[in-house]
């Protein structure tokens, strides 16, 4: 299901305030007291871009996944360090392909945000 238009030209609102407000793990780490290197959702995308490698062209084809990543990782989401910016791209490509919905995505976000203000788990 490919995109009918440059994917990089999809403005992404949600990704995009993750830019602006410096949301990368070193700074979040600090900001929670978290000492683990790694950010806890890396394993998590690992396992997503696996599953969606797996499937044989279907919403995400892998090939299509990596150009795009490597698009929007340049093009769009270039201030962000990896991993922040595979895990970006990805969001974009999905919401390109109205697999996941914006909304959806923010409201989950915050949910997890104040969870992790109100000193509970993610």
């Amino acid at each position: 299901m490919p995109t009918d238009h440059d994917i990089t030209s999809l403005r992404v609102r949600t990704l995009e305030r993750i830019v602006t407000r410096g949301q990368v793990w070193p700074r979040m780490a600090e900001k929670y007291g978290v000492t683990k290197p790694v950010p806890p959702w890396k394993s998590s995308l690992d396992g997503m871009c696996d599953a969606l490698d797996v499937g044989e062209g279907g919403v995400l084809p892998p090939l299509a996944r990596r150009d795009e990543e490597d698009l929007l990782s340049r093009e769009v989401y270039g201030t962000l360090p990896f991993p922040e910016n595979q895990l970006v791209a990805l969001a974009h490509s999905l919401i390109a392909r109205n697999v996941v919905d914006e909304t959806v995505l923010a409201e989950r976000m915050e949910a997890v945000r104040a969870r992790l203000e109100a000193g509970g788990s993610p």
